[in-house]
């Protein structure tokens, strides 16, 4: 139960709009919440840096948190990226060399303000955590550390684009959703008369972001810019890396532990894509006060007792039945002093035919043709909290594959760290992909899945330069699925399943795959891990607080469906995702009293394709937006499209935005772009 926090040590004073001002001439909007007596007793700032509407979209999400972190003794300042919400400008595309500048101004002017200590924090989730990093390793002499949530050291192996060289269909989901995004319009109330003409700026230079990422998949200097992990060196302040199991970007926090070399925390909960006080699956956590922790620490010079406790916090997740949706996994905090642990080596097992072993057998060959509809039950790539998105029961999924079970556990088996695959293997194309799984197995035969991992095979020797696979000849590769802490109860057993396709997550090859895996020559690393009795030791988070939440009033509320229709006679199955909105408490439109403006926003995700079929393959996302008070209303409506031949991506995209009735803007794409052995 979260604690809604009414009276605080400072009284706050609350900023709607300010602009910060570029040397460029460009202008910023910010929205500031400050101690009253900031003034005359300044404070440090925690600056919260994102293109996704200060004044509306994410205004419920930022009241409670950083009204909170006011009423604590800081500056919460929210500034919207130049191009953005209500700044000036254009956005071209995430994590660019102007957002990084501008965010070092920022930051200075932050630091010059007289109610300003000198000293400057950042944070975020997802854009926010990673531009954290980003910034931080720009090396803003202002900047005392930092608290990134649900990011990447790592833009090309682990972002919303390609996973082990593999395209994910969340290039195109998150591409439409920004393309959505960046054409709303700026607020007149805020910028006067000309919100008009700064609308229609961008959307004159709306760009496309799903064809941008496309044109790049390899890991090419695109995305070496703004990944951290090119040089760790760079980042010379305090990292705090936050995440959840639940999510898609859990993998950089050990990383990030392993590659720094300043004072870092790591902390991963069983949450999906939010805030740990808002974490579902639960338990959720007081962020708040570890956050306030972390920010006396090293803004404040206050021995909060943070930097004396284990390096990496960790939620081991205790088995459970497969569901779509938790509430809450069971399970327990466990720590390791430092990360990686020293002298913990994994535990092998040998891929025999359909058993994980010991010791190996000798060597056989086994085929593998997965239909194309393998993957409908591994859940979304990555989860947000809400009904649906989880893995569900994977047997239908393991039928579709090659299976490996060890037998039954005789005691308890815990792992903490990214088991490791290896497989020898030859396939009958020049391109093709694996997608391997890690299941937990109950006695009924019911199938949780734990990890999983993806690799283009033509990326076997490195992401920078693939190269088209010989038919027939045999390779040995290597699969790392994403890190886990899990709990495998005696009784049951661990399974191996590969596939050659994992839809719809991941966009299919070109052709069917027929696959031949040697066993006896292939193995399962798992990175088993000791109970510790210092686990019981450790102290409990405390539960949720925060500030007051937003009042605002449901307008119409916002169904979630998710279904999956085959059609026998065509072969043909279809995966559809439809939300209506959500933002606020779970409504499609609600009117946000403060700023009296009304705010909906549906979105529906359709996956459709043939079982034997691979250019079948068709993704399309629908989304269609309303920003609305009095007689001023604008609605934004996207339609985008990916298809495929043997030798390009089509890609195809409507963009209308309208003023009332009438149409303001109007614009469609139509690009054909190379595979380029994805």
């Amino acid at each position: 139960m979260t604690k809604v926090v009414e009276s605080f040590p400072r009284g706050v004073r609350e900023i709607e709009n300010t602009w910060i001002p570029l040397s460029d001439g460009c202008r910023l909007a910010a929205r500031i919440w400050l101690p009253e007596d900031a003034e005359a007793s300044p404070v440090p700032a925690i600056l919260e840096y994102i293109p996704y509407r200060k004044r509306d979209f994410t205004r419920a999400r930022d009241e409670p948190m950083h009204y909170y972190f006011a009423g604590h003794g800081y500056a919460a300042v929210r500034v919207d990226l130049r191009g953005s919400g209500d700044s000036e400008g254009l956005l071209a595309d995430e994590y660019t060399e102007q957002e990084h500048d501008d965010a070092v101004e920022v930051i200075r002017w932050l630091a010059s303000q007289p109610w300003c200590s000198g000293k400057v924090g950042m944070m975020g989730i997802s854009w926010g955590g990673f531009n954290s990093l980003q910034v931080a390793a720009r090396q803003p002499a202002e900047l005392g550390a930092i608290i990134t949530l649900c990011s990447t050291d790592d833009r090309y192996a682990d972002d919303a684009h390609y996973m082990g060289g593999c395209l994910l269909n969340e290039n195109l989901i998150w591409g439409s959703v920004l393309l959505t995004y960046n054409a709303f319009p700026p607020d007149p109330n805020l910028v006067g008369e000309r919100w008009r003409e700064m609308w229609l700026e961008r959307l004159r230079h709306a760009v496309l972001f799903p064809e941008l990422w496309l044109r790049h998949s390899r890991r090419d200097d695109y995305w070496k810019h703004g990944s951290v992990c090119e040089d760790f060196a760079q980042i010379s302040c305090p990292v705090y890396a936050i995440g959840g199991w639940a999510d898609a970007y859990s993998n950089a926090i050990p990383r990030l532990l392993e590659g720094l070399t300043v004072p870092r925390k790591g902390l991963i909960g069983p949450w999906a894509h939010a805030f740990p006080h808002d974490g579902v699956p639960g338990p959720a956590i007081g962020f708040l006060q570890e956050a306030l922790r972390w920010w006396d620490h090293w803004l404040k010079g206050i021995d909060s007792g943070i930097m004396r406790e284990p390096m990496l916090r960790v939620w081991m997740q205790k088995s459970i039945q497969p569901q779509a949706f938790y509430e809450a996994r069971p399970g327990r905090w466990v720590a390791e002093a430092v990360w990686p642990p020293e002298d913990r080596k994994p535990e092998c097992y040998v891929l025999n035919p359909a058993r994980l072993s010991e010791q190996a057998e000798p060597e056989s060959a086994l085929e593998l043709h997965s239909p194309q509809t393998t993957g409908l039950g591994g859940g979304d790539w990555c989860a947000f909290g809400a009904e649906g998105e989880m893995p569900v029961d994977q047997r239908e999924d393991d039928g579709k594959s090659l299976i490996f079970d060890s037998d039954a556990l005789v005691q308890p088996l815990e792992i903490l760290g990214a088991p490791v695959v290896t497989l020898e293997l030859a396939v009958d194309r020049p391109n093709a992909f694996v997608s391997v799984r890690l299941n937990d197995v109950a006695p009924d035969g019911a199938s949780t899945r734990v990890s999983y991992g993806l690799l283009n095979l033509t990326h076997r020797s490195g992401h920078a330069q693939p190269q088209a696979l010989e038919p027939g000849k045999r390779y040995r590769v290597q699969v790392r699925l994403n890190d886990i802490a899990h709990a495998f109860p005696a009784g049951h057993s661990l399974r191996v399943a590969v596939s050659t396709s994992y839809w719809p997550i991941a966009w299919p090859s070109p052709q069917p795959v027929v696959l031949t895996l040697y066993t006896g020559a292939s193995t399962l690393a798992l990175p088993v891990r000791a109970p510790s009795a210092a686990d019981a030791t450790l102290a409990p988070f405390p539960p949720p607080e925060r500030a007051p939440p937003l009042e605002h009033t449901k307008l119409r509320s916002a169904p979630m469906r998710r279904t999956i229709e085959r059609d026998l006679a065509r072969n043909e199955t279809v995966y559809t995702i439809f939300s209506d909105g959500g933002e606020f408490d779970g409504a499609a439109l609600a009117r946000v009293e403060a700023i009296d403006l009304d705010v909906g926003y549906m979105i529906l995700k359709r996956f459709r394709i043939n079982e034997n079929d691979p250019l079948s393959a068709k993704a399309e996302i629908i989304q269609k937006t309303l920003l609305r008070r009095g007689d001023w209303s604008t609605r934004i409506e996207t339609h985008t499209q990916l298809s495929a031949t043997d030798g390009f991506f089509l890609l195809k995209a409507d963009l209308n935005a309208y003023e009332g009735s009438e149409v303001a803007f109007s614009r469609s794409w139509d690009e054909r772009i190379a595979r380029d052995l994805v």
